[in-house]
């Protein structure tokens, strides 16, 4: 349980298990589930990061990693991973790299 006053806990707020929480994102990349709760935390959105192997019963068949969020909170969120999702680049792109050999002189 989270101390009152202790900054580590005060900067990780979670939503209250009380609440009624959706899910907004899916993963089976931990990583990606961690840039969009990123994503969600710098927007001021309240998330949970969570296996979803926790959760089976209430999302069946899912696996890797799943974001919660409080259900009056799911459209915002998903305005911000849309939006996050416009401005990443693109998995497929690569960078050109242009290779000069120089050719030994000849001698």
């Amino acid at each position: 349980m989270a101390e009152a006053g202790n900054p580590a806990a005060d900067a990780q707020p979670r939503p209250d298990p009380n609440e009624k929480l959706v899910k907004v994102f899916d993963s089976e990349q931990e990583s990606e589930a961690l840039v969009v709760k990123g994503l969600l935390d710098s927007a001021g959105i309240d998330s949970d990061l969570t296996s979803a192997s926790l959760v089976q019963d209430a999302f069946p068949g899912l696996g890797g990693m799943l974001i919660l969020v409080r259900e009056e909170d799911a459209e915002a969120a998903q305005r911000v991973i849309a939006e996050g999702r416009r401005t990443a680049p693109d998995d497929d792109e690569t960078a050109e790299i242009s290779i000069i050999e120089d050719t030994p002189p000849k001698g």
